[in-house]
């Protein structure tokens, strides 16, 4: 790179956006159905709601592109959910373990995944 002093190396990141639909229900098992309703409101809603997502994923080098989720019921279709709530933070969990089995040791920076324009969730592995 032009004006990188002499033997220094520069790290650039690359992102990379993607987008998937899918439905899910907020519901903890370990809960009765009014506590439920009464800590996740109209996303306890039995039929589930849907959000179309997006995901902003960050390495350190190549990227990797997953379509697991798309098009999916997340609670029936994705065998993770079974026992864990599908809210977006577990999503963008959900999406760095699966990134991780593919990547390198230390490339995967940052998963990103929008719920919607005003909900975001950012997980760095921490």
């Amino acid at each position: 790179m032009s004006g990188a002093a002499p033997g220094r190396r520069r790290w650039a990141r690359v992102s990379r956006l993607v987008s998937f639909s899918a439905t899910h229900r907020l519901h903890c098992k370990s809960l009765s159905n009014e506590e439920n309703l009464k800590l996740f409101g109209k996303c306890n809603n039995p039929n589930g709601h849907g959000h179309n997502y997006k995901v902003v994923v960050t390495v350190h080098g190549e990227e990797a592109i997953m379509k697991p989720l798309d098009h999916k019921n997340l609670d029936l279709d994705v065998p993770y959910f079974a026992d864990v709530v599908s809210t977006t933070e577990n999503v963008a969990v959900y999406i760095w373990d699966n990134l991780q089995k593919f990547l390198p040791v230390g490339i995967l920076y940052k998963v990103k995944v929008y719920e919607t324009d005003n909900n975001i969730v950012v997980y760095k592995g921490e």
